[in-house]
């Protein structure tokens, strides 16, 4: 055999490897997930930094801005409801298309119902009404979370769960792109191009986002009811509701609890993107009112190129789990979120252009993707129990949703107080107490024992 036919031999299974990954993000399933992807991520800008943009063109000030980051409750406690996802059948939609995707679909007709209620509402009104429709945003969207986090784990093999996490992610960004750079031109084009006012405008944007989510709606219609779902149906018929709502929380927690610094891994799932929400909560107010661009340009820039930037820094998360083992990972996405806050503050004190202000979106979402995709792996990670994973991961993505919620909430008050530019290195000093976390699990050998699987069905992994 010449060199050149060995060098050919040996490069045939790399080419068969790469070609059967590519095809993997084409099977049926996967591409179901996809489209769910988008689904999921459609709502939370329209009760998060879109509502934030509306916000800053109104009179509300901007302290009750930075608080209006308290609406994202129902993604930090999503984990109190799983159990009865889980557990119970919605009536006629389960009947009709099993009990994922009844509720799937219940959750979607209750998002459409909200967002079309949000948009019908007037901050300079009654900001309380704003903020009551963005929490029904937010209720229906996290009930639609959890179905599809769990429709994921139970229908895609575990050849597939890679690439459905991919696609999952990719998708997801592209809904947040549509609520919010293109709900952001679509206000525009109703005030500007067809003249209604700025209020009516709004309620119009707000109306074709909801339309948006027919995508979610007939996702669900064309997809397969999970083996697994129908298998767990069976096992548990004949017993009492209330017995299978208590067995599923109470197992999934008592489960996870039992593990070794269970409590610490919990405070760093919470703390870990701290550094990011504090800054991602008054992004918006920062680039409009803080540097004085338009709506359109903050479209254009934040979040159209910003997306480009974000695919981009996906596939580079992708590519670091690939070659890094999961605690050098983690590292790598901890220093790289505080380094793009500083970014930000280097924009604070210099003047304002569009090449600037698009170094320091491409930065910050770039280097966000590779934190988010290398943090979804941990924490799927965590889930170990086949018993307990959709409650367990309900939880857990529950959980890091707080500090985007809660303790960001003062962003807009210690921005009043201190400027942007203190601001902005203000919030990297957030990042210290995940990184002391991080450092002491690491030390206990925590990042080890999440190869070994755990729970009742361990041993039969």
């Amino acid at each position: 055999m010449t060199s050149q036919e060995a060098t050919a031999e040996a490069a045939a299974p790399q080419r068969r490897s790469w070609s059967e990954a590519a095809a993997v993000y084409l099977r049926r399933d996967v591409l179901i997930v996809l489209f769910l992807g988008f689904s999921a991520g459609l709502p939370l800008a329209l009760s998060g930094s879109t509502l934030l943009v509306w916000m800053a063109e109104s009179s509300v000030n901007l302290t009750t801005i930075g608080l209006f980051a308290l609406v994202g409750t129902p993604y930090t406690i999503k984990f109190l409801w799983a159990p009865i996802v889980d557990a119970l059948d919605i009536p006629i939609l389960c009947r009709l298309f099993g009990r994922r995707r009844g509720w799937l679909l219940f959750s979607q007709i209750l998002l459409m119902a909200a967002i079309v209620f949000l948009g019908l509402q007037n901050p300079d009104v009654s900001p309380f009404m704003i903020a009551l429709g963005a929490v029904l945003v937010a209720v229906a969207s996290a009930t639609q979370d959890i179905v599809i986090d769990t429709y994921r784990v139970e229908k895609l093999d575990t050849s597939e769960q890679a690439a459905g996490v991919g696609s999952y992610v990719a998708a997801y960004r592209v809904g947040m792109l549509v609520s919010t750079a293109g709900a952001l031109f679509i206000v525009s084009f109703f005030e500007k191009v067809q003249g209604f006012d700025k209020a009516t405008a709004w309620t119009l944007g707000y109306i074709v986002m909801a339309a948006f989510v027919l995508v979610g709606m007939v996702t669900t219609l064309i997809a397969r009811e999970p083996d697994r779902s129908k298998l767990a149906e069976k096992a548990l018929a004949g017993t009492d509701q209330l017995s299978r709502v208590w067995s599923a929380a109470t197992g999934a927690f008592s489960e996870f609890l039992t593990r070794d610094a269970a409590i610490a891994v919990l405070a760093f799932v919470i703390l870990f993107k701290l550094c990011d929400a504090f800054v991602g909560a008054m992004t918006g107010p920062f680039v409009i009112r803080g540097m004085g661009y338009s709506r359109e340009e903050y479209a254009a820039i934040v979040k159209g190129l910003g997306l480009a930037a974000t695919l981009a820094g996906g596939f580079a998360g992708g590519f670091v789990a690939r070659g890094l083992d999961l605690k050098s990972c983690m590292w790598l996405a901890a220093l790289l979120q505080m380094g793009s806050n500083l970014v930000f503050a280097l924009q604070a004190v210099m003047p304002a252009s569009y090449g600037m202000l698009a170094f320091v979106i491409v930065t910050e979402n770039f280097t966000g993707a590779i934190g988010t995709v290398i943090f979804v792996a941990y924490l799927s990670a965590l889930c170990q129990s086949p018993l307990h994973t959709a409650t367990q991961y309900a939880l857990l993505s529950a959980l890091s949703a707080v500090g985007r919620t809660y303790i960001s909430a003062p962003a807009g008050f210690v921005a009043a107080q201190t400027g942007w530019l203190w601001f902005f290195i203000l919030s990297c000093l957030t990042a210290i107490p995940s990184l002391i976390l991080l450092w002491w699990l690491q030390r206990r050998g925590h990042f080890e024992t999440l190869a070994k699987p755990t729970g009742p069905l361990a041993a039969d992994d």
